[in-house]
């Protein structure tokens, strides 16, 4: 059988340099699963693998994409099989890292067949939005759905846009679409890790990654992608670091008061990520070693 390694966790637990370590050692080549290191205009806010990394082994989909387009986990999806065939045909092993659930799931349960929406519509959908704002915008898509009551949190923009606009263009729930998937991976050998650390260890590294982040000066990130003035409802957004650099760079907010929000965030995305895994990756293998070679010996064990 074919062979595909996931690898997953939480964010600042060092899924790159052991993504790096493990194509080395087995012939592989990495395929990006971060939501927001696909954006070129973000390499330090969403810890891109460094061009010394890149040039030692072949990554694909880091830092290809404008932040202003939007994008999907379907849209990832079909660029994935894309780069799986192409490394499958160089006997070589794709390796599939990353810490976004939802593209995780595209490959071990496959997303719905979806037609193409409208793009007028989904324009008008998204004004539709921006004039009722969140709150309001997912009461009416309450009315229109019912079912996403169960299935989106009421502070998620994106997926209640997403359903929205599933539900007026095809006039079936994006839940129904849903429960009709499967994989496009069944026969393959797809094994699945994720890197279950200790949240003592974990909180350590994300304050020393914000750290760094600001010594490689992550500002002028920020500085730069406001200039673009994008639509607040696309996904580029979200990044952590956005919205509390922006304050600081309109004086609402310190500079230190910029970066401990930067780290409770990250903390909290963690949590989520954590939170998930639980919930989502049931059968996934939970690994984890202080030491690195130890923690490289043990995920070769399980995936070879």
């Amino acid at each position: 059988m074919k062979k595909i390694i996931l690898l997953s966790g939480p964010t600042a637990s060092g899924k790159s340099k052991l993504a790096l370590n493990l194509a080395k050692k087995i012939k592989g080549e990495i395929i990006n699963a971060d939501s927001m290191q696909v954006y070129k205009e973000f390499k330090i806010l969403s810890s891109r693998p460094s061009k010394t990394d890149t040039n030692r082994i072949k990554h694909h989909l880091y830092g290809f994409l404008s932040v202003k387009n939007h994008f999907s986990a379907g849209e990832w999806l079909l660029l994935t099989k894309k780069k799986i065939s192409s490394i499958l045909k160089k006997n070589k092993i794709p390796i599939i890292v990353g810490g976004t659930g939802l593209y995780f799931n595209a490959v071990t349960k496959g997303i719905s067949k979806i037609p193409q929406i409208d793009k007028e519509l989904r324009k008008k959908i998204r004004d539709l939005h921006n004039k009722l704002g969140q709150k309001r915008f997912y009461a009416k898509l309450l009315k229109k759905d019912p079912n996403s009551k169960n299935h989106i949190s009421p502070t998620d923009p994106q997926r209640s846009m997403r359903a929205y606009e599933v539900k007026i263009f095809t006039k079936k729930s994006l839940f129904e679409w849903a429960s009709n998937t499967r994989s496009d991976f069944l026969d393959f050998d797809m094994r699945k890790i994720y890197l279950d650390f200790p949240k003592e260890e974990l909180l350590k590294n994300i304050s020393k990654r914000t750290d760094f982040m600001f010594k490689k000066k992550c500002i002028n990130e920020v500085k730069n992608f406001r200039k673009y003035k994008i639509d607040k409802s696309l996904s580029a957004n979200k990044i952590i670091g956005v919205r509390e650099i922006s304050d600081y760079l309109d004086s609402r907010i310190t500079l230190d008061e910029a970066q401990n929000l930067i780290k409770i965030r990250t903390r909290q995305y963690a949590k989520r990520q954590n939170t998930w895994s639980r919930g989502h990756m049931t059968t996934w293998k939970k690994l984890y070693s202080k030491d690195f070679s130890v923690l490289l010996k043990k995920v070769l064990k399980e995936i070879t």
